[in-house]
């Protein structure tokens, strides 16, 4: 027989499943305490159901007791009560109720913890909008100058050039009288310095015959702080003619002379052409050492004892790199940066814009707002040809070039291996390789992209897989009217310094070889403020091309991380100027060190407490 659980005896609510379920609702959340009085009821009549049938049970078992030894008695069994359909619909409302009211809960909950921390995660997850604009900006903007600034004005120690040591030439040689008097200091300053800068030497003239290279600026500059040195009187120089571009063009073609003589009066005394006395002086024909410090031109000055011409046959980086005082430092780039001025005729359809002209390059490139990578695309013939590089091309271009390289006299370098060229980092990247490259630092295809090249080999459909990645190339002759370029035609000087001008003032310049041009306008940047410079590792990207090639690795996202993570530290951040390689002994060393003009920091760029 089943014994029924007594009664609740103590007075209180009786404390069935609903009840319990009531109060746990009620002490949890006040949310629930509108429930607690629904169950509250329908537990009360349960429990006087159940009260009444325990009583029952309680009389049956009561009266039976005297025949309990029969097992067949009569007592009626406790059966497991049928709940009503009253019952059955209110445990189903309440049922939904409390899932709703769970629900509720939680909700505002989670929503409440949301609004709590959602400072600190939009702080660290940033909108798509605000992520794109911080890329965009990584993308075009200058690396911090850190406080730098130029500085070329001379120190205190500096010698300045006066009337006294520099006599006028036509009163020194004209007067027999004037020469007795004086000593023979004053005379050998006075003596003339002239070179006819013909650039046509072994490994510098596939670089100066090309964009920029017959504009050999920082070689000009060099022989301005020798003249210094020496005390000599500095002759305008002659260009090249003989090179590969056939350029007539004067000095006074591409450059402003006479705001180049003014500039540099008080440093050394510069005529336009030899006095006709000095014509038929006797004269040397100097090949100065390469890379020579000071002390070795103040030797040289013993010259002066047996001649007083001295005709300079290559000026092409004669001087050091480094260890030179910071007076000669700095006259160089007084010569370079402030003394050098292209002509009026470049200079304004370069960059200025005049009142009585139409609008010039620069400002047809921004005319609609818009930023531009000026990119330096060294994929010519000449230069093909002297470095030796043919991946990509025909094996009857290959051929082509290597029947230039032959005829060449200049070119010391015959046999060439392309394969070791290419590996090495020593070609200059083609255009798919450029359009991959840029592809990969982020850049959209919507970017403007000015080419400052000269004649590409192959032509339009050498650049054909670049244009497909960047449609919108501009070339020079694309921005400018046939009207203003007839005064350029078959005058590569002159066009490659519209080129550099473009250059200098883009707003990302990037060469895809480190010739003569790409230093010098990186150099020529990072003395004006820094600007942003992305110059290609490309003996790194050689090897990623290869592996993209060979399909162990695609464009995409990772492609771009490692070419982003290659090129963090290489987009013209302030730094020192680097030396030679370690390792290099001799004057070897000198030809690895980085060059002057393309770093010209510390001597020329200063901090702002610095003078």
């Amino acid at each position: 027989m089943v014994r029924s659980k007594s009664p609740n005896r103590t007075g209180r609510e009786p404390q069935n499943h609903l009840y319990r379920l009531s109060l746990v609702l009620t002490v949890s959340h006040p949310i629930f305490r509108s429930f607690h009085y629904l169950l509250f009821a329908e537990a009360k009549r349960e429990s006087e159901r159940s009260i009444g049938t325990e009583l029952t049970c309680v009389v049956e078992m009561v009266n039976s007791r005297g025949y309990s030894h029969s097992r067949s008695s009569s007592i009626p069994k406790i059966l497991p009560r049928k709940r009503t359909l009253y019952t059955i619909t209110v445990y189903i409302i309440i049922s939904f109720a409390f899932s709703i009211a769970i629900f509720v809960f939680y909700t505002r909950d989670v929503l409440e913890d949301e609004q709590k921390h959602l400072p600190s995660k939009v702080s660290q997850f940033p909108s798509e909008e605000s992520q794109f604009v911080q890329i965009h900006d990584e993308l075009w903007n200058a690396p911090s100058r850190h406080g730098l600034h130029p500085c070329v004005k001379p120190t205190s120690k500096y010698k300045v050039r006066g009337d006294k040591i520099f006599p006028r030439m036509g009163s020194l040689y004209d007067s027999k009288k004037q020469r007795r008097t004086k000593s023979d200091a004053y005379w050998y300053a006075s003596r003339c310095w002239i070179f006819h800068s013909k650039i046509v030497g072994d490994e510098n003239l596939a670089e100066n015959a090309s964009t920029m290279g017959v504009i050999p600026c920082k070689d000009i500059a060099d022989m301005v702080a020798v003249a210094h040195i020496m005390n000599a009187t500095l002759v305008i120089p002659q260009l090249d003619r003989r090179s590969f571009w056939k350029d007539s063009s004067t000095f006074a073609d591409i450059f402003d002379e006479l705001h180049f003589m003014t500039t540099l009066e008080g440093d050394v005394r510069i005529v336009k052409e030899l006095p006709k006395q000095l014509e038929s002086v006797p004269r040397a024909r100097k090949h100065f050492t390469s890379w020579s410090s000071m002390g070795y031109y103040e030797e040289m000055t013993h010259l002066w004892n047996e001649y007083q011409v001295i005709h300079v046959a290559k000026s092409d980086s004669r001087l050091a790199n480094n260890d030179l005082p910071i007076d000669i430092q700095r006259l160089r780039c007084r010569a370079l940066y402030h003394a050098f001025r292209f002509s009026p005729q470049i200079e304004n359809l370069g960059k200025a814009c005049m009142t009585v002209t139409p609008q010039k390059l620069v400002e047809r490139l921004r005319s609609h707002g818009r930023r531009y990578i000026a990119l330096h695309l060294r994929y010519e013939k000449d230069m093909l040809s002297f470095t030796g590089c043919t991946y990509g091309l025909t094996d009857a271009e290959s051929e082509e070039l290597r029947i230039m390289r032959e005829n060449t006299n200049h070119w010391r370098m015959k046999k060439i291996n392309a394969t070791e060229q290419r590996i090495g980092g020593f070609c200059p990247l083609t255009p798919k390789e450029i359009g991959i490259f840029l592809r990969a630092l982020g850049y959209p295809p919507s970017t403007l992209i000015y080419v400052a090249a000269g004649e590409i080999y192959g032509g339009d459909a050498r650049l054909l897989e670049l244009k497909s990645r960047f449609p919108n190339l501009i070339f020079k002759e694309t921005i400018a009217t046939q009207e203003e370029m007839k005064a350029f035609a078959h005058h590569s000087s002159q066009t490659a310094a519209l080129d550099y001008i473009i250059s200098i003032e883009s707003d990302v310049f990037i060469p895809s070889h480190s010739g003569n041009m790409a230093r010098a306008v990186e150099g020529h940047r990072r003395f004006l403020g820094h600007r942003k410079t992305i110059t290609p590792d490309r003996k790194g990207l050689v090897n990623l091309f290869d592996r993209l090639e060979a399909g162990h690795l695609k464009e995409g996202s990772s492609l771009s991380y490692h070419v982003t993570q290659m090129h963090k530290n290489r987009q013209g951040a302030p730094r020192e100027r680097g030396g030679s390689l370690p390792g290099i002994k001799g004057r070897a060393r000198f030809r690895t060190e980085e060059s002057f003009y393309e770093n010209p920091y510390p001597e020329c760029i200063c901090s702002s407490k610095e003078h």
